[in-house]
This record gives C-alpha cells, sequence and structure tokens, in this order.
C-alpha cells in the first residue's frame, strides 16, 4: 500500500513541476509569439505590394507605408499612397480555422492578393488553399456581387475562381469566409467615410 501511495505522490508532483515549467515558458516566450505574428500580418501586407523589406526593419518599413485604421471591430491597413486596404479575412474551414489577408485594389472591388497564414486544411487537397499558385488564381478577380469559387468556373466572368481540385469542400468553406468577410468589412469602411 505504501508503495503505491509513493507512486501516486511521484506521480503528482512530476505533473505539478511539468505544469509548472509549460506555463512559465509560456509566459516567457509570449512576447516574441504575439511579435511573430504580427511580423507575419505585416510581410503579408507588405508583399501585397511588392514592398521590399528585411524582418530586422519589418514594422518601420510597414509603418512607413500603411497607416492603421480601427472601427468597430475590424482593423484596415491603408496603403498611404493609393488608398487601397488589406484586412483579415477569418472563418471556419473544414477541419479548423481559415485565416488569411486579402488586399484589395483602389476601386475595393478587385482583389490585388490573398495570402493565407493559418489553414488545418487536408495536405494535398483543401491545403491547396494556401499554396501561392493557387491564390494566384484570384489576383484580379472581382468581389462584387460576390466571389465565386466553382469547379466550371467560368472564368470570362471577373467574378468567378476555379476551385481546387479534390478540396471541394474546402473550396465552399472559403467562398463563404471571404464573401462574409468582405461584405462585413466593406460595409464598415463604407461607413467610416460617408458612404452607405
Amino acid at each position: 500500500m505504501k508503495q503505491y501511495l509513493q507512486m501516486i505522490i511521484f506521480v503528482l508532483v512530476l505533473g505539478l513541476v511539468t505544469s509548472l515549467l509549460l506555463v512559465g515558458v509560456d509566459a516567457w516566450t509570449e512576447e516574441r509569439i504575439a511579435l511573430n505574428q504580427q511580423a507575419e500580418l505585416q510581410s503579408a501586407v507588405l508583399d501585397a505590394y511588392e514592398i521590399e523589406y528585411t524582418i530586422q526593419q519589418i514594422s518601420d518599413i510597414f509603418n512607413e507605408n500603411f497607416d492603421v485604421v480601427e472601427a468597430e471591430d475590424k482593423t484596415f491597413f491603408v496603403h498611404k499612397e493609393t488608398g487601397s486596404i488589406s484586412f483579415v479575412i477569418e472563418g471556419n474551414g473544414v477541419w479548423g480555422p481559415i485565416v488569411g489577408v486579402l488586399t484589395l485594389e483602389d476601386d475595393l472591388v478587385t482583389i490585388r492578393r490573398i495570402t493565407i497564414l493559418q489553414e488545418e486544411e487536408t495536405p494535398g487537397l483543401g491545403g491547396v488553399i494556401s499554396e501561392r499558385w493557387y491564390l494566384d488564381k484570384y489576383v484580379g478577380r472581382e468581389m462584387e456581387p460576390e466571389l465565386i469559387v466553382s469547379r466550371n468556373a467560368d472564368l470570362s466572368n471577373p467574378n468567378e475562381v476555379d476551385a481546387i481540385a479534390g478540396g471541394t469542400r474546402t473550396s465552399e468553406a472559403f467562398e463563404i469566409i471571404i464573401n462574409a468577410e468582405y461584405s462585413a468589412y466593406i460595409e464598415v469602411w463604407n461607413t467610416l467615410n460617408g458612404g452607405e
């Protein structure tokens, strides 16, 4: 009996020490993780305009080229020269969240670039959603009246894009995400700028 009690105490102490170590490492790295996430976001926005930067200068270059405008619960990254905007899009994919950055031309309808920051889709199928060759299909496409992602896309229509072969459910989820986020952000942007 004494042996079992010692084993239980040992397991409890080991669990407590391990938990404290994990909490300590999390607290110690929290700031670095936040800075890396900020750099990843700034990188996605800068890349949309082909602005060169180094990781050491990324925040300075970003601040030279963009204004950050916050309204309601939305954050816009506004290019100082063109007035075009970028914003984070986020929603549910098939297996987890899909998070990215949508950058529009100054007409606020035409897609300049999309970058995916996070996804958990099936590698080689829905996971293609984050690959540059696929995302480049969206460049120049229009968000109005709404973006259509379809297996039989009519590419003569400026608002249609080919779906991912073998990733139909991911394509459908992405279509919902991008249209919903675009509508929500543009509504807030138009309100900010005295529009609709």
